[in-house]
């Protein structure tokens, strides 16, 4: 079943992207595939090994279509004032936006759709910093997209859908216990080579010993 592709470990982490547009939406993608990528991605860590993480995997053209339907719904809703004002943004932001909205108007036909999500006690997430607790889901979904990467295959890392979490919860029968924590659309892609994004220089981001430190000016 797997298909690697000769990729660097540099390279798959530096090269794995947020793929929107270069989607192919016409080429099906094997559910046994993406499931060898998840049971990669169960080998993350998580707090003290619970792994009360649940994965659901969405293939039906039916169910996709429900799910992409409140996406959207929530995607227009949060973007509508930036929608009406796209001539006036920074081309990096207004390229960013319409990527997305591409991706919301079109969501029902990517093939598959990976929603990472933790089981908790009472459904309920704690007050105050909550990385305790996606730390244990989301680098198993980073490994999902690596894993995938190193297949052929692409994501595109979103979670406008929680926007309407409850709604989504619904459609798919999820019981109050579960939270979702993103939406990976999976495809092929109509590409194959990507280039490491556009990033920060890491002496404008790094605090060395303490936020006040003498190598930033």
């Amino acid at each position: 079943m797997t298909s690697q592709q000769n990729l660097s470990c540099d390279e798959l982490l530096t090269t794995t992207r947020c793929v929107r547009r270069g989607l192919d939406l016409e080429r099906a993608v094997d559910p046994e595939l993406v499931k060898e990528c998840l049971r990669i991605a169960l080998q993350a860590p998580n707090g003290n090994n619970r792994q009360n993480w649940r994965w659901l995997l969405l293939t039906d053209p039916r169910i996709r279509a429900d799910v992409a339907e409140v996406y959207r719904a929530a995607f227009h809703a949060r973007n509508a004032a930036a929608l009406k004002r796209l001539d006036e943004l920074p081309e990096g932001t207004r390229s960013a936006i319409t990527g997305a909205r591409l991706l919301a108007d079109r969501l029902h036909r990517v093939p598959v759709l990976v929603i990472p999500c933790l089981e908790l006690p009472d459904g309920r997430l704690p007050q105050g910093n909550q990385a305790g607790v996606w730390g244990s889901l989301l680098p198993a979904a980073w490994s999902y997209a690596l894993a995938a990467r190193s297949r052929g295959l692409v994501t595109a890392w979103t979670a406008v859908h929680l926007d309407r979490e409850r709604e989504v919860a619904d459609l798919l029968g999820l019981p109050p216990t579960v939270r979702q924590g993103a939406l990976l659309p999976t495809a092929y892609p109509l590409r194959t080579t990507f280039r490491p994004g556009p990033r920060l220089p890491l002496a404008e981001v790094l605090h060395h010993d303490g936020w006040q430190d003498s190598d930033r000016t």
